[in-house]
C-alpha cells in the first residue's frame, strides 16, 4: 500500500466521521428535578501495524474508547439522589480483534454491557450496586492533559492482539497485550461505596464478580484512595491509589494489584502526567511484572476550531510475560477539539520494543481516528 493510499484512506475516515452533525443534548426533563439523559459515540480509526517486515492496515472502533451507547437517570430522593445507568458497547469490528493471521470480531455478546448500575447518593457517600465500575478502575489513569483523549497509560489499545515477529521472521506466540499492562481496574457486578470529598480527598471500596463471563467465578475486591483539587494560579492536581485483589475460585493463585497515578495541570497548558503498578501473582510459575509510566503534554487554543493538545510519552515494563523480560514503549500524539461537532480528532504514533531470551523486531502503530459525541 502506497503512502498516498493510507493517506487519502485516512482523509476518507475523517471526513465522514467529522461530516456528522453535532446534535443537541437529549435530555428530557420531569417536574420534580429529575431527568433522563441519552447518550453515545463513534470513534471510528484507521490503523497501520508494522511488525518489523508485515504492515496490516484497516478501519477499526478505536478499543481505546469505544463506539457505545446510554441512558442516565437522575431523581430526586428526598434528601438523596437515586440514579440509574445503562451503556453498552455497539460491538463493532474492534481494535482489539485482528493481527498478523486476519481478523476474529465477535459481534455484539453481553461482555459488551458496560453499566447496569443503581445508585444513591447523599452527604454520607455513595452506595452503588450492579455492572459497573470498580473502585480500582481510573486508578491508573487519572490523566488531566488534552492529549490524554488517545495517549495515556494504557499503551496497547490499538494493537494489543498482533504478534511479535522475530528477527528470524518467525511469528512468535507473544502479543503486544501479553507484555504490557497498566494494571487499571475492570467493571464487574459489584456492591461498591464511596465516601464524600472531605477537603479534595475521597475513598471506596468494593467487592464484585464478573457476571458477564461464565468462564470465571473468581472473586474480585478492591479500595482506593484519590485527591483532586485546584490551587491558587490555576494550578490543577489529580492522583489516585488503589489496591485490587483477585481471589481465584478454582485455588491456583490469588493476584494482587497495587496501582496510581497522578497529574497536574498548569495554568499556561503544560501537564506532566505519571503512573505505576505492580502486580503479585500467587499462581505456580506466574512472574510479578511492574511498570512506571510518564508524559508530557501541552495545550493551547491555537486555532479557532477548539483546543488543540499534544504529547509524548514513555512506558517501562517488566517481568511481564516471563522472568527477565522488559517492555519499552513511546508514544507521540496531537488531538484537535472541533468544538461545532463535538469532535476529537486525533493522531498518534506508537512504537513498542519488547526484549525476552530471543530477540524480536518492533512493533509499531500509526492511529488516525475522530471520536464524536452525542
Amino acid at each position: 500500500m502506497t503512502l498516498n493510499l493510507k493517506l487519502s484512506s485516512a482523509a476518507a475516515v475523517l471526513a465522514a466521521t467529522t461530516a456528522i452533525p453535532a446534535a443537541a443534548e437529549l435530555k428530557y426533563e420531569n417536574n420534580s428535578g429529575g431527568y433522563v439523559l441519552l447518550y453515545g459515540q463513534f470513534n471510528p480509526a484507521l490503523i497501520s501495524v508494522d511488525d518489523g517486515q508485515q504492515t496490516e492496515t484497516r478501519v477499526l472502533d478505536n478499543d481505546l474508547s469505544n463506539s457505545r451507547v446510554g441512558l442516565r437517570l437522575m431523581q430526586p430522593f428526598g434528601q438523596n439522589e437515586f440514579t440509574f445507568r445503562f451503556e453498552s458497547a455497539l460491538g463493532l469490528p474492534n481494535s482489539s480483534e485482528w493481527n498478523q493471521l486476519g481478523t476474529n470480531f465477535s459481534g455484539w455478546t453481553r461482555e459488551d454491557i458496560r453499566h447496569v448500575d443503581f445508585a444513591l447518593k447523599g452527604n454520607w457517600g455513595k452506595f452503588s450496586a450492579g455492572q459497573g465500575s470498580m473502585v480500582s478502575d481510573g486508578a491508573a489513569e487519572v490523566d488531566l492533559s488534552y492529549v490524554g483523549t488517545a495517549l495515556y497509560s494504557f499503551t496497547n489499545d490499538e494493537n494489543s492482539g498482533f504478534f511479535y515477529r522475530g528477527t528470524d521472521g518467525i511469528l512468535s506466540d507473544i502479543t503486544v497485550g501479553d507484555s504490557s499492562s497498566n494494571f487499571d481496574g475492570s467493571r464487574r457486578g459489584r456492591i461498591r461505596y464511596d465516601t464524600p470529598s472531605f477537603n479534595g480527598f475521597s475513598a471506596g471500596f468494593a467487592y464484585g464478580q464478573n457476571i458477564l463471563s461464565s468462564s470465571d467465578d473468581d472473586d474480585y475486591y478492591d479500595v482506593g484512595v484519590f485527591y483532586n483539587n485546584t490551587f491558587s494560579g490555576g494550578v490543577e492536581f489529580s492522583a489516585g491509589v488503589a489496591y485490587a485483589v483477585r481471589q481465584a475460585d478454582d485455588n491456583s493463585g490469588d493476584r494482587k494489584d497495587t496501582i496510581g497515578s497522578a497529574s497536574v495541570l498548569l495554568q499556561n497548558g503544560l501537564s506532566f502526567t505519571v503512573a505505576g503498578g505492580t502486580r503479585s501473582n500467587d499462581a505456580v510459575g506466574a512472574s510479578d511484572p511492574n511498570y512506571w509510566y510518564g508524559k508530557i503534554a501541552y495545550e493551547d487554543d491555537w486555532i479557532s476550531w477548539g483546543k488543540t493538545g499534544v504529547g509524548i510519552d514513555y512506558y517501562d515494563g517488566a517481568d511481564f510475560e516471563n522472568d527477565g523480560s522488559s517492555t519499552r514503549a513511546w508514544g507521540i500524539a496531537v488531538v484537535q477539539r472541533i468544538d461545532s461537532i463535538n469532535t476529537d480528532a486525533y493522531l498518534k504514533y506508537r512504537n513498542h520494543d519488547f526484549k525476552d531470551s530471543v530477540s524480536f523486531d518492533k512493533n509499531e502503530a500509526w492511529v488516525l481516528g475522530a471520536r464524536w459525541r452525542f
